[in-house]
């Protein structure tokens, strides 16, 4: 049985920024990404989710990176329509791929009594993974929703490009009953009203 979510259970929503959409900066000149209905999905979970008053928590992404379009002083470092911070709300910014790293996330969760988070985002590989890779080894009931997440092709060595549906299946196979619960939004959406008797958390390395 997974236990329904409750005031100690936090949607954190990673570096939902307008720059995720340079395709081009992610993947080069045959940039694109998978799943682009995700952000319809997360913000019908972040609306469902703010009706209930658990603690939302956001990241967001502001780059050393000279050519990075995930910098907040750029109009393309700005949340995407819908994702605004609100009042309450935990936010945080980094400039690596782990929210937890150089941040105040733990801190803030804890003085929150956070001890649960459901994660969505982008990209799929790189700051939801590293990001709930280190919520799962620093001991949160982690879940992962793949459906309100996404990622763009990446370049391998060599060149080969490889697509961003691939990417994005391989990194919830790696994360799914080792460091988080992978969960749809509609069963997510329901533990917001009640447990789930049908199905079991599966997260490992405890």
């Amino acid at each position: 049985m997974i236990r329904q979510f409750d005031m100690g259970t936090a949607l954190l929503l990673i570096d939902v920024q307008i720059g995720v959409d340079d395709l081009s900066h992610w993947g080069g000149v045959t940039g694109r990404r998978n799943n682009p209905d995700a952000e319809k999905k997360m913000l019908d979970l972040l609306i469902k989710w703010r009706s209930t008053g658990l603690p939302v928590a956001f990241t967001q992404h502001d780059s050393v990176e000279s050519n990075s379009p995930l910098k907040l002083n750029l109009p393309t470092g700005r949340q995407k329509l819908g994702f605004e911070i609100q009042s309450g709300d935990i936010a945080v910014t980094k400039n690596v791929n782990n929210g937890f790293i150089g941040t105040s996330l733990q801190n803030d969760l804890n003085a929150c009594s956070v001890n649960r988070l459901v994660v969505v985002g982008f990209f799929t590989n790189m700051c939801v993974e590293a990001t709930v890779r280190m919520a799962g080894n620093l001991g949160y009931d982690t879940y992962l929703i793949p459906e309100c997440c996404a990622t763009t092709n990446r370049l391998g060595p060599g060149g080969v490009d490889y697509d961003p549906e691939l990417i994005h299946a391989i990194t919830v196979a790696n994360l799914h009953g080792e460091f988080c619960t992978s969960l749809n939004p509609h069963v997510a959406e329901g533990l917001l009203s009640g447990d789930n008797i049908d199905l079991n958390r599966v997260q490992g390395n405890e």
